[in-house]
């Protein structure tokens, strides 16, 4: 495994780049409030729980969702360092998520009544600890500028704290910030990334630009 110092640098680089157009994660870079978590291979489940307790300690301690700044946790994962095809990385990126939320369930964690549980739904979000997120998936072989990152990782993004960005404003005047230097990179917005509150958001996790009848393979439990 890298050094700490290593993949944190390389993940500053990445959002410092003008290859990354989400001015939001740039702000929050500079104001310290990215928390970095580092795992195994994508594909290895060896360090789920690593990263459900650590997501858990963020959502809990660190994460303040009226807060003024955009918080984000990451995890980076230790390979493969080859570009995946998009379709494997997809597949793994549900796998994870699927084995987070299964780790949360057996912690007795019911789902945040916020956000929907249904991945159909355009208010599904991903509910662990109390807290839903929007994940965000990159990798090395990724279609887009924007989410191609050297490594496996993803990122999550309270959904709390996009609903205030919304409601204050802040939401539209960043996306169109974002989508101008998305167009710039790849001669159109991503296709996949709809409006916030509209379009299935399981959809636009992974990147892959889908299609209507693409099935998300994520599977709600219950508590016991």
């Amino acid at each position: 495994m890298m050094p700490e110092v290593s993949v944190k640098s390389a993940f500053e680089d990445f959002v410092q780049s003008e290859a990354f157009p989400c001015v939001g994660a740039k702000s929050a870079l500079v104001r310290d409030a990215i928390t970095l978590c580092e795992a195994r291979e994508f594909d290895n489940p060896g360090s789920d729980l690593d990263i459900y307790r650590a997501l858990a300690r963020f959502g809990s301690d660190i994460l303040d969702p009226e807060g003024p700044l955009v918080q984000s946790f990451v995890v980076v994962f230790n390979g493969p360092g080859e570009p995946m095809e998009e379709i494997a990385f997809e597949r793994q990126m549900w796998n994870r998520i699927q084995s987070l939320h299964n780790l949360d369930v057996a912690c007795g964690n019911a789902w945040d009544e916020s956000t929907s549980h249904d991945p159909t739904s355009p208010h599904f979000s991903l509910s662990l600890g109390g807290q839903s997120y929007f994940v965000i998936g990159l990798h090395p072989g990724a279609s887009r500028s924007a989410r191609r990152f050297s490594r496996p990782a993803l990122v999550f993004n309270s959904h709390e704290q996009f609903e205030r960005l919304r409601a204050d404003g802040r939401y539209d005047r960043m996306q169109k910030v974002i989508r101008e230097r998305d167009r710039a990179l790849d001669g159109e917005i991503n296709p996949m990334v709809a409006d916030f509150g509209l379009g299935a958001e399981a959809a636009q996790y992974s990147g892959r630009q889908v299609d209507r009848s693409w099935v998300c393979p994520f599977a709600k439990k219950d508590v016991a």
